[in-house]
């Protein structure tokens, strides 16, 4: 049997971070986050292969969060899920090489597909690393 990949989900809006975990708990071990803190409480106790993280949160934002993980956890994936998904937004997150931005609200088959390239994406990373191989853009 295939070991499930791992996934945490962030947001601080019980009716997104439920749907979401619906959505993926069929195919992957899900655990939530009803805040920033909690989501770093959990980043600490567990190695994770992708983070679904929604931008605006009261206490730590998903920036902050966002930040903690690109320092902590490098490797992991993370898609953002956010309602205000600006320019400036956008440009902030690229610089946090975020694997996808997805736009609230939000619809189970183009989630699902933004979770498998994500995961893909890990994989051939991890692939690489271990091999000792450098792809070039």
């Amino acid at each position: 049997m295939p070991i499930k990949r791992c996934i945490l989900i962030v947001d601080d809006e019980f009716g997104p971070r439920e749907s979401i975990k619906m959505i993926l708990k069929p195919s992957y071990e899900v655990q939530t986050a009803a805040s920033g803190q909690e989501a770093l409480e959990h980043l600490k106790k567990k190695k994770f292969d992708l983070v679904t993280l929604d931008l605006r949160m009261p206490g730590l934002s998903g920036f902050d969060v966002l930040r903690e993980i690109r320092k902590k956890n490098p490797d992991v994936e993370v898609i953002v899920i956010t309602a205000y998904a600006s320019e400036r937004n956008t440009r902030e997150i690229n610089y946090y090489e975020v694997s996808e931005l997805i736009a609230k609200p939000f619809d189970a088959p183009a989630l699902l597909n933004s979770v498998t390239r994500s995961l893909e994406r890990r994989r051939v990373k991890n692939f690489l690393a271990y091999n000792n191989l450098v792809v070039r853009d």
